[in-house]
């Protein structure tokens, strides 16, 4: 059986991690580095580390930092972030990755997404889907770190994903993202029902009871969080225990 994951998130922005609400009000909160070394020690399945001002800014990924955390970090990585192209990837990979998360290139050069899996494989690739709900209840996909709406569906994105090659869906709720109120239950089923690989839930987790949430009723294969672990006494050790203690299959 697939054992279910507990994966941290990293925000990084200029020289640092952040922390935002709604994708808005950036504030920081300390070095990438110290958070690796911490992790390293936390019993975590895979760290997720987004640079989200590079697409914004129309640059590529910082591959020093990537290397300098990879050298440092004793479990697998996923780095996204400017990813535009398949050199980007090589060097993503090179430096120390073990996957890419992509996510403005999904939207507006889906073709990245087949040419990563064919070059790379699909294990080593993961579309991220930022949603934001709309007034009448839909929901709608924004690119460029939540500042851009495209129009699109992320049902229609995930299962375009799929098709692709991608192996993974990271799905982001922005409206949850940061508030520790648990994850848009009713977004990660959606996605999770739609396509047959694994969604990773994101956005919202304030207790490890949120996290049982998203994976029982959201359906998803992973959980991902970043305030929940920098703001509260909370480990990834303790929410994969008390998984464990409610009936899910965690690696410990």
């Amino acid at each position: 059986m697939l054992k279910l994951r507990v994966m941290p998130t990293l925000l990084y922005k200029d020289f640092g991690l952040v922390k935002g609400v709604a994708f808005d009000s950036w504030r920081r909160i300390g070095s990438a580095m110290q958070a690796v070394k911490v992790y390293n020690l936390r019993e975590v399945d895979e760290l997720v580390f987004l640079d989200i001002a590079a697409s914004r800014e129309g640059r590529p990924p910082d591959f020093g930092v990537v290397d300098e955390l990879a050298d440092e970090c004793f479990m697998p990585l996923a780095v996204g972030g400017g990813i535009r192209c398949l050199d980007d990837v090589q060097r993503l990979l090179q430096v120390g990755a073990d996957k890419v998360v992509v996510n403005t290139a999904a939207v507006e050069s889906p073709e990245l997404i087949g040419d990563i899996a064919r070059r790379f494989g699909s294990q080593c690739v993961v579309v991220s889907i930022d949603a934001r709900r709309q007034a009448h209840g839909t929901y709608e996909v924004y690119t460029r770190a939540g500042t851009t709406p495209t129009g699109q569906d992320p049902v229609a994105i995930a299962r375009q994903a799929e098709a692709a090659g991608a192996g993974e869906i990271l799905i982001t709720s922005i409206d949850r993202d940061g508030t520790m109120t648990g994850y848009d239950i009713q977004l990660t089923r959606l996605v999770a029902e739609s396509v047959t690989i694994p969604v990773i839930a994101s956005g919202g987790a304030g207790t490890y009871a949120h996290m049982a949430e998203a994976l029982s009723e959201g359906r998803s294969s992973a959980v991902a969080a970043a305030s929940v672990f920098h703001f509260t006494q909370q480990t990834p050790g303790e929410a994969k225990r008390y998984l464990r203690d409610h009936g899910f299959v965690v690696r410990l």
